[in-house]
Protein backbone atom coordinates (compact mmCIF):
# COMPACT_ATOMS: atom_id res chain seq x y z
CA UNK A 1 0.00 0.00 0.00
CA UNK A 2 1.05 3.60 -0.47
CA UNK A 3 0.75 4.27 3.13
CA UNK A 4 3.28 1.77 4.13
CA UNK A 5 6.06 3.29 2.45
CA UNK A 6 9.87 3.51 3.78
CA UNK A 7 10.33 6.40 5.52
CA UNK A 8 12.70 7.94 3.52
CA UNK A 9 10.54 7.67 0.29
CA UNK A 10 7.56 9.29 2.39
CA UNK A 11 10.15 12.60 2.60
CA UNK A 12 10.90 11.80 -1.13
CA UNK A 13 6.99 12.29 -1.82
CA UNK A 14 6.39 15.55 0.76
CA UNK A 15 9.52 16.92 -1.45
CA UNK A 16 7.86 16.21 -4.71
CA UNK A 17 4.76 17.50 -3.52
CA UNK A 18 6.77 20.88 -2.21
CA UNK A 19 8.30 21.23 -5.80
CA UNK A 20 5.02 20.64 -7.35
CA UNK A 21 3.45 24.01 -4.61
CA UNK A 22 6.53 25.73 -5.49
CA UNK A 23 7.72 25.17 -8.98
CA UNK A 24 5.55 23.57 -11.51
CA UNK A 25 1.73 25.08 -10.32
CA UNK A 26 3.54 28.66 -10.66
CA UNK A 27 4.97 27.89 -13.52
CA UNK A 28 1.35 27.03 -15.16
CA UNK A 29 0.26 29.88 -14.77
CA UNK A 30 3.32 31.85 -16.07
CA UNK A 31 3.07 33.92 -19.61
CA UNK A 32 6.71 33.20 -20.58
CA UNK A 33 7.42 31.23 -23.85
CA UNK A 34 7.30 27.98 -23.78
CA UNK A 35 10.74 27.04 -24.51
CA UNK A 36 11.84 29.34 -21.04
CA UNK A 37 9.39 27.54 -19.16
CA UNK A 38 10.63 24.02 -20.20
CA UNK A 39 14.12 25.48 -19.23
CA UNK A 40 12.95 26.31 -16.12
CA UNK A 41 11.53 23.21 -14.90
CA UNK A 42 14.55 21.14 -15.84
CA UNK A 43 16.73 23.60 -13.81
CA UNK A 44 14.91 23.44 -11.17
CA UNK A 45 14.39 19.16 -11.56
CA UNK A 46 18.03 18.76 -11.63
CA UNK A 47 18.42 20.95 -8.56
CA UNK A 48 16.03 19.51 -6.50
CA UNK A 49 17.26 15.88 -7.76
CA UNK A 50 14.30 14.16 -9.38
CA UNK A 51 15.92 15.21 -13.01
CA UNK A 52 18.35 12.61 -12.27
CA UNK A 53 16.08 9.40 -11.02
CA UNK A 54 15.62 7.98 -14.10
CA UNK A 55 19.03 7.87 -15.25
CA UNK A 56 21.53 5.83 -15.19
CA UNK A 57 24.60 6.04 -12.57
CA UNK A 58 27.43 6.53 -15.75
CA UNK A 59 25.24 9.26 -17.50
CA UNK A 60 25.71 10.47 -14.07
CA UNK A 61 22.11 9.96 -12.70
CA UNK A 62 20.81 8.92 -9.21
CA UNK A 63 18.31 5.70 -10.33
CA UNK A 64 15.43 5.19 -8.51
CA UNK A 65 13.67 2.36 -7.52
CA UNK A 66 10.52 0.86 -9.16
CA UNK A 67 8.33 1.79 -5.86
CA UNK A 68 9.71 5.22 -5.51
CA UNK A 69 9.52 6.33 -9.35
CA UNK A 70 5.42 4.69 -9.68
CA UNK A 71 4.91 7.00 -6.24
CA UNK A 72 6.64 9.93 -7.82
CA UNK A 73 4.94 9.51 -10.84
CA UNK A 74 1.75 9.02 -9.51
CA UNK A 75 2.55 12.29 -7.66
CA UNK A 76 3.34 14.16 -10.86
CA UNK A 77 0.11 12.74 -12.27
CA UNK A 78 -1.91 14.57 -9.20
CA UNK A 79 -1.46 17.33 -9.64
CA UNK A 80 -2.99 17.55 -13.22
CA UNK A 81 -0.28 19.57 -14.93
CA UNK A 82 1.20 19.08 -18.58
CA UNK A 83 4.60 20.44 -17.49
CA UNK A 84 4.82 17.34 -14.87
CA UNK A 85 6.14 15.33 -17.94
CA UNK A 86 9.30 17.66 -18.35
CA UNK A 87 10.56 16.98 -14.64
CA UNK A 88 12.34 13.84 -15.24
CA UNK A 89 15.40 13.67 -17.33
CA UNK A 90 15.42 11.15 -20.53
CA UNK A 91 16.37 7.58 -19.79
CA UNK A 92 17.87 5.22 -21.42
CA UNK A 93 14.41 3.32 -22.35
CA UNK A 94 14.93 0.29 -25.20
CA UNK A 95 18.94 1.58 -25.49
CA UNK A 96 19.77 0.60 -22.21
CA UNK A 97 22.04 -2.14 -23.48
CA UNK A 98 23.37 -0.25 -26.44
CA UNK A 99 27.15 -0.66 -26.08
CA UNK A 100 30.19 0.36 -28.92
CA UNK A 101 28.86 2.17 -31.99
CA UNK A 102 25.06 1.95 -30.97
CA UNK A 103 25.98 3.74 -27.29
CA UNK A 104 27.96 6.54 -29.23
CA UNK A 105 25.54 7.93 -31.81
CA UNK A 106 22.31 6.95 -29.89
CA UNK A 107 22.71 6.48 -26.42
CA UNK A 108 24.91 8.89 -25.16
CA UNK A 109 23.19 11.92 -27.52
CA UNK A 110 20.01 10.83 -25.69
CA UNK A 111 20.71 11.20 -22.68
CA UNK A 112 22.58 14.66 -23.38
CA UNK A 113 19.04 15.21 -24.73
CA UNK A 114 20.93 16.16 -27.65
CA UNK A 115 18.91 13.61 -29.86
CA UNK A 116 15.47 11.77 -29.39
CA UNK A 117 14.37 8.69 -30.26
CA UNK A 118 10.75 6.96 -30.87
CA UNK A 119 9.64 3.32 -30.07
CA UNK A 120 8.05 1.54 -33.47
CA UNK A 121 6.21 -1.45 -32.50
CA UNK A 122 2.48 -1.41 -33.93
CA UNK A 123 2.00 -3.02 -37.05
CA UNK A 124 -0.02 -1.79 -40.33
CA UNK A 125 -3.77 -3.45 -39.95
CA UNK A 126 -3.48 -3.62 -44.01
CA UNK A 127 0.30 -5.10 -43.93
CA UNK A 128 0.45 -8.48 -45.71
CA UNK A 129 3.18 -9.40 -43.29
CA UNK A 130 4.93 -7.81 -40.15
CA UNK A 131 7.77 -5.39 -40.64
CA UNK A 132 11.02 -7.64 -41.88
CA UNK A 133 14.23 -7.33 -42.98
CA UNK A 134 16.92 -9.36 -45.26
CA UNK A 135 20.77 -9.50 -44.16
CA UNK A 136 22.97 -8.78 -46.79
CA UNK A 137 26.39 -9.17 -45.29
CA UNK A 138 27.12 -6.91 -42.87
CA UNK A 139 23.51 -4.88 -43.06
CA UNK A 140 19.95 -4.88 -42.97
CA UNK A 141 17.64 -4.19 -46.08
CA UNK A 142 14.63 -3.59 -43.78
CA UNK A 143 10.98 -3.14 -45.57
CA UNK A 144 7.29 -3.11 -44.08
CA UNK A 145 5.75 -0.48 -42.27
CA UNK A 146 4.77 0.64 -38.73
CA UNK A 147 1.34 2.17 -38.09
CA UNK A 148 1.46 4.07 -34.78
CA UNK A 149 4.60 5.86 -33.65
CA UNK A 150 4.44 8.15 -31.10
CA UNK A 151 6.80 11.37 -31.48
CA UNK A 152 8.00 10.28 -34.47
CA UNK A 153 7.66 13.07 -36.67
CA UNK A 154 10.08 14.83 -34.72
CA UNK A 155 12.25 11.33 -33.56
CA UNK A 156 15.85 11.46 -35.00
CA UNK A 157 15.62 8.10 -34.92
CA UNK A 158 13.41 4.44 -34.27
CA UNK A 159 13.82 1.73 -32.14
CA UNK A 160 11.91 -0.71 -34.39
CA UNK A 161 11.01 -4.36 -33.61
CA UNK A 162 11.80 -6.41 -37.00
CA UNK A 163 11.37 -9.80 -37.88
CA UNK A 164 14.82 -11.05 -39.64
CA UNK A 165 15.69 -13.26 -42.75
CA UNK A 166 18.72 -14.94 -43.71
CA UNK A 167 20.13 -14.46 -46.91
CA UNK A 168 18.15 -17.31 -48.31
CA UNK A 169 15.25 -16.36 -46.44
CA UNK A 170 14.66 -18.79 -43.59
CA UNK A 171 13.78 -16.85 -40.46
CA UNK A 172 16.65 -15.21 -38.17
CA UNK A 173 14.63 -14.07 -35.28
CA UNK A 174 13.20 -10.66 -33.98
CA UNK A 175 15.27 -7.77 -33.12
CA UNK A 176 15.31 -4.14 -32.31
CA UNK A 177 16.97 -2.44 -34.70
CA UNK A 178 17.80 1.41 -34.53
CA UNK A 179 16.98 3.09 -37.70
CA UNK A 180 18.18 6.55 -38.52
CA UNK A 181 14.23 8.73 -39.56
CA UNK A 182 15.92 10.18 -42.22
CA UNK A 183 18.13 7.02 -43.66
CA UNK A 184 17.00 6.85 -47.57
CA UNK A 185 13.84 4.28 -47.78
CA UNK A 186 12.82 5.98 -44.23
CA UNK A 187 9.06 7.59 -45.46
CA UNK A 188 6.18 9.07 -43.08
CA UNK A 189 3.46 7.99 -45.24
CA UNK A 190 0.93 10.05 -42.23
CA UNK A 191 0.60 12.31 -39.48
CA UNK A 192 -1.78 12.84 -37.45
CA UNK A 193 -2.78 13.22 -33.59
CA UNK A 194 -5.33 11.30 -31.19
CA UNK A 195 -7.87 13.18 -29.30
CA UNK A 196 -5.76 14.00 -26.40
CA UNK A 197 -3.19 15.41 -28.06
CA UNK A 198 0.07 12.88 -28.82
CA UNK A 199 0.98 13.28 -32.43
CA UNK A 200 1.84 9.95 -33.88
CA UNK A 201 3.11 8.64 -37.65
CA UNK A 202 2.72 5.87 -40.20
CA UNK A 203 5.98 4.78 -40.95
CA UNK A 204 7.44 3.19 -44.37
CA UNK A 205 10.53 1.00 -44.38
CA UNK A 206 11.71 0.59 -48.41
CA UNK A 207 15.00 -1.20 -49.09
CA UNK A 208 16.67 0.54 -45.70
CA UNK A 209 19.85 -0.52 -45.62
CA UNK A 210 21.01 -0.46 -41.47
CA UNK A 211 24.39 -1.62 -40.25
CA UNK A 212 23.72 -4.92 -38.39
CA UNK A 213 25.50 -3.26 -35.82
CA UNK A 214 22.28 -1.16 -34.98
CA UNK A 215 21.20 -4.27 -33.78
CA UNK A 216 20.45 -3.96 -30.00
CA UNK A 217 21.67 -6.74 -28.20
CA UNK A 218 21.25 -9.94 -30.91
CA UNK A 219 19.03 -11.04 -33.40
CA UNK A 220 16.27 -13.71 -31.81
CA UNK A 221 16.07 -10.66 -28.75
CA UNK A 222 13.36 -8.46 -30.08
CA UNK A 223 10.71 -9.13 -28.65
CA UNK A 224 11.73 -10.04 -25.02
CA UNK A 225 13.06 -6.65 -25.21
CA UNK A 226 10.42 -5.12 -26.80
CA UNK A 227 8.15 -6.71 -24.19
CA UNK A 228 10.38 -5.57 -21.36
CA UNK A 229 9.86 -1.65 -22.40
CA UNK A 230 6.61 -2.22 -22.46
CA UNK A 231 6.19 -3.46 -18.81
CA UNK A 232 7.63 -0.65 -17.95
CA UNK A 233 5.76 2.00 -19.55
CA UNK A 234 2.28 0.24 -18.84
CA UNK A 235 3.24 0.09 -14.64
CA UNK A 236 4.06 4.04 -15.51
CA UNK A 237 0.63 4.72 -17.06
CA UNK A 238 -1.00 2.57 -14.33
CA UNK A 239 0.90 5.18 -12.06
CA UNK A 240 -0.67 7.90 -14.54
CA UNK A 241 -4.07 6.84 -13.72
CA UNK A 242 -4.28 6.76 -10.19
CA UNK A 243 -3.00 9.78 -9.93
CA UNK A 244 -5.55 11.64 -11.97
CA UNK A 245 -8.04 9.04 -10.03
CA UNK A 246 -6.76 10.86 -7.48
CA UNK A 247 -6.68 14.42 -8.58
CA UNK A 248 -10.27 13.96 -10.27
CA UNK A 249 -11.69 12.84 -6.25
CA UNK A 250 -10.32 15.88 -4.88
CA UNK A 251 -11.86 18.53 -7.75
CA UNK A 252 -15.22 16.64 -7.48
CA UNK A 253 -15.01 16.57 -3.46
CA UNK A 254 -14.63 20.71 -2.98
CA UNK A 255 -17.71 20.40 -6.24
CA UNK A 256 -19.50 18.81 -3.56
CA UNK A 257 -19.01 20.56 -0.76
CA UNK A 258 -20.19 24.17 -2.51
CA UNK A 259 -23.56 26.07 -2.05
CA UNK A 260 -25.73 24.57 -4.80
CA UNK A 261 -28.48 26.78 -6.35
CA UNK A 262 -30.62 24.36 -4.83
CA UNK A 263 -29.61 25.62 -1.50
CA UNK A 264 -28.15 22.29 0.17
CA UNK A 265 -24.64 21.26 -1.01
CA UNK A 266 -25.03 18.33 -3.66
CA UNK A 267 -23.03 16.71 -1.05
CA UNK A 268 -25.97 15.89 1.09
CA UNK A 269 -27.55 13.90 -1.88
CA UNK A 270 -27.56 10.62 -1.14
CA UNK A 271 -27.68 9.28 -4.71
CA UNK A 272 -24.41 11.59 -5.39
CA UNK A 273 -22.62 10.02 -2.00
CA UNK A 274 -23.05 6.46 -3.65
CA UNK A 275 -21.42 7.69 -6.88
CA UNK A 276 -18.49 9.31 -4.90
CA UNK A 277 -18.06 6.44 -3.01
CA UNK A 278 -17.91 4.05 -5.80
CA UNK A 279 -14.83 6.88 -6.72
CA UNK A 280 -12.95 6.41 -3.98
CA UNK A 281 -13.78 2.36 -3.25
CA UNK A 282 -12.09 1.90 -7.17
CA UNK A 283 -9.51 4.28 -6.76
CA UNK A 284 -8.37 2.74 -3.40
CA UNK A 285 -7.93 -0.48 -4.27
CA UNK A 286 -6.25 0.56 -8.03
CA UNK A 287 -3.82 2.24 -5.74
CA UNK A 288 -2.99 -1.03 -4.06
CA UNK A 289 -2.42 -2.95 -6.63
CA UNK A 290 0.13 -0.60 -8.27
CA UNK A 291 2.09 -0.30 -4.97
CA UNK A 292 2.11 -4.30 -4.75
CA UNK A 293 3.22 -4.66 -8.52
CA UNK A 294 5.75 -1.93 -8.20
CA UNK A 295 7.10 -3.57 -5.15
CA UNK A 296 7.08 -7.13 -7.01
CA UNK A 297 9.14 -5.14 -9.76
CA UNK A 298 11.42 -4.39 -7.55
CA UNK A 299 12.46 -8.15 -6.98
CA UNK A 300 13.73 -8.21 -10.72
CA UNK A 301 11.03 -11.40 -10.82
CA UNK A 302 8.78 -11.68 -13.97
CA UNK A 303 5.64 -10.07 -13.25
CA UNK A 304 4.52 -9.55 -16.71
CA UNK A 305 0.89 -10.75 -16.39
CA UNK A 306 0.93 -8.90 -13.04
CA UNK A 307 1.93 -5.76 -15.03
CA UNK A 308 -1.09 -6.86 -17.37
CA UNK A 309 -3.68 -6.70 -13.94
CA UNK A 310 -2.81 -3.43 -13.08
CA UNK A 311 -2.51 -1.65 -16.21
CA UNK A 312 -6.20 -3.02 -16.90
CA UNK A 313 -7.35 -2.73 -13.86
CA UNK A 314 -5.98 1.17 -12.29
CA UNK A 315 -6.33 2.29 -16.49
CA UNK A 316 -10.19 1.18 -16.54
CA UNK A 317 -10.67 2.44 -13.22
CA UNK A 318 -9.89 5.55 -14.60
CA UNK A 319 -11.84 5.65 -17.02
CA UNK A 320 -14.96 5.13 -14.83
CA UNK A 321 -13.69 7.79 -11.89
CA UNK A 322 -13.32 10.71 -14.73
CA UNK A 323 -16.50 9.45 -16.10
CA UNK A 324 -17.92 9.60 -12.99
CA UNK A 325 -16.54 13.37 -11.81
CA UNK A 326 -17.87 14.42 -15.31
CA UNK A 327 -21.34 13.33 -14.47
CA UNK A 328 -21.11 14.97 -11.20
CA UNK A 329 -19.88 18.59 -12.20
CA UNK A 330 -22.50 18.39 -15.13
CA UNK A 331 -22.37 20.29 -18.16
CA UNK A 332 -19.33 22.65 -17.27
CA UNK A 333 -17.03 19.43 -16.99
CA UNK A 334 -18.24 19.44 -20.92
CA UNK A 335 -16.90 22.67 -22.17
CA UNK A 336 -13.54 22.83 -23.75
CA UNK A 337 -10.55 24.26 -21.76
CA UNK A 338 -12.26 22.86 -18.56
CA UNK A 339 -9.50 20.63 -16.67
CA UNK A 340 -12.21 17.60 -16.94
CA UNK A 341 -12.51 17.72 -20.26
CA UNK A 342 -9.24 17.08 -20.96
CA UNK A 343 -8.70 14.62 -18.42
CA UNK A 344 -11.53 12.60 -20.06
CA UNK A 345 -9.98 12.74 -23.35
CA UNK A 346 -6.75 11.62 -21.73
CA UNK A 347 -7.96 8.53 -19.89
CA UNK A 348 -9.45 6.95 -22.77
CA UNK A 349 -5.98 6.63 -24.53
CA UNK A 350 -4.86 5.11 -21.51
CA UNK A 351 -6.82 1.84 -22.35
CA UNK A 352 -4.80 1.99 -25.62
CA UNK A 353 -1.37 2.48 -24.82
CA UNK A 354 1.17 -0.54 -24.73
CA UNK A 355 -1.90 -2.82 -25.36
CA UNK A 356 -5.54 -2.54 -25.59
CA UNK A 357 -7.41 -4.06 -22.30
CA UNK A 358 -8.86 -6.72 -23.82
CA UNK A 359 -5.77 -7.89 -25.50
CA UNK A 360 -4.32 -7.52 -22.28
CA UNK A 361 -6.94 -9.61 -21.02
CA UNK A 362 -6.58 -12.52 -23.88
CA UNK A 363 -2.55 -12.49 -23.11
CA UNK A 364 -3.14 -12.69 -19.29
CA UNK A 365 -5.20 -15.97 -19.54
CA UNK A 366 -2.50 -17.53 -22.37
CA UNK A 367 -0.08 -16.58 -19.50
CA UNK A 368 -2.00 -18.62 -16.67
CA UNK A 369 -3.58 -21.56 -18.67
CA UNK A 370 -0.43 -22.13 -21.06
CA UNK A 371 2.84 -21.15 -19.31
CA UNK A 372 1.80 -20.95 -15.84
CA UNK A 373 2.91 -17.45 -15.17
CA UNK A 374 0.83 -15.07 -12.42
CA UNK A 375 -0.31 -14.92 -9.63
CA UNK A 376 -3.33 -13.45 -7.16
Amino acid sequence: MPDQLPEELVRTRESARKFLAEVILPLEQSDDAPALIQDQVRKASQKAGFYYKTQPKEFGGNPASILELTMLRETWAAANSRLTGLIFGPGPGILHAASGELKEQYLDPVMRGDKKGAFAFTESETARRPTWARIDGDHLIVNGQKSYVTGGATADFVSALINVENADGSKAGTAMVVIDREAPGVEIARQFSSMEGSGHVSMLFNDVRVPVSHIIGRIGEGMPRALGNIGNVRLMVSAQATGMCMWAIDFVEHHLLEPHRSGTPLGEREGVRMRFADMRIETYVARSALYRTARLADTGENIVNETIATKVFCTETAGRVIDGAVQLLGGQALVQGHPLERMYRQVRSLRLIEGASDLLRINLARGKLELGKGRL
